[in-house]
């Protein structure tokens, strides 16, 4: 297993569809991954919360990885969301994406089921054991109705040495400071908020999987490598700047506001597959006089 060193602003790729929502829209897709890759961002994390791998098909979820894995030729690390609340379907998924080309998987803690922390570590382990590849895991309670707690990441950093990194959407800067604190230099951390990005990386965490990267991939990335090259000064002017998109990109569920925005400059259509719903008209209208105040400023 070769090792991967995960540091840097990471997008969280919307998966961009036809106006219907019918079909995934390819062209926009590859037009997309190709500004993140002009925009200098430092991975691609296709099939995540933000790509909607909910209402994706198997196939649409294995073709998404495919294409980007092909589309990045190796620039960039591509880490598949694989995770799902069933540990064998998770494996399956995990496999698939190694199959496409994917560099790593990111696994969600298991949501709806509501396992244990006995549970979440069994689940985590088992993954673990079954890919030869570097695994992130994904804690973010506020989908999942689960935490993973300090002590079971502990645990499974123990029990499974592929798994290298967490994506803290937590929201809880204590979880981040207690894990670095316990585990050293045995994981890394990456924020999974972006308006917590700057603060996550004072405690140690070494860069973000971002939603504001699909709209703002170069700016994203220069806060972060701001904060690793100890411009603290920059990074905060620049974060700062940056912290009104990150509000309005989160007006709406997730990926309704971004998919508004990328629609507003031409790039896709603001589709997305029910349950969720199209930017409402108001959440459209601000994001318009936000990106236009950050853009002007």
């Amino acid at each position: 297993m070769a090792a991967l060193a995960l540091t840097g602003a990471y997008t969280a790729l919307v998966t961009p569809f036809l106006t219907d929502g019918s079909e995934v829209d390819w062209a926009a897709f590859e037009r997309h991954v190709a500004a993140q890759l002009q925009g200098g961002i430092s991975g691609l994390v296709p099939c995540g919360t933000t790509g909607e791998t909910p209402t994706l098909s198997h196939a649409e979820q294995h073709e998404v990885i495919q294409r980007c894995v092909r589309l990045v030729k190796g620039r960039v690390p591509v880490i598949a969301g694989t995770g799902t609340n069933d540990t064998k379907a998770t494996i399956g998924a995990s496999r698939a994406a190694l199959e496409a080309g994917a560099d790593a998987v990111m696994i969600v803690m298991p949501y709806y089921n509501k396992p244990s922390q006995e549970g979440l570590v069994r689940h985590v382990e088992l993954v673990a054991k079954a890919v030869s590849c570097p695994v992130i895991l994904y804690n973010i309670p506020g989908r999942t109705a689960v935490e993973l707690s300090v002590e079971s990441t502990l645990r499974i950093l123990d029990s499974s040495p592929n798994v290298i990194a967490i994506k803290d959407a937590t929201g809880n800067i204590a979880y981040c400071q207690e894990l670095l604190r316990r585990a050293e230099e045995r994981v890394t951390v990456l924020s999974g908020d972006d308006p917590l990005t700057l603060a996550l990386m004072s405690l140690g965490a070494r860069g973000v999987i971002s939603v504001t990267s699909n709209l703002y991939p170069r700016q994203v990335g220069a806060v972060v490598a701001d904060i690793l090259d100890g411009r603290w000064n920059e990074a905060l002017r620049k974060h700062r700047a940056l912290l009104p998109v990150h509000r309005g990109l989160f007006l709406e569920p997730n990926p309704q506001p971004v998919k508004a925005a990328l629609a507003l400059r031409g790039l896709m259509s603001p589709a997305v597959r029910p349950p969720l719903v199209e930017a409402s008209s108001d959440c459209v209208e601000k994001l318009r006089a936000v990106i236009q105040a950050y853009e002007a400023s």
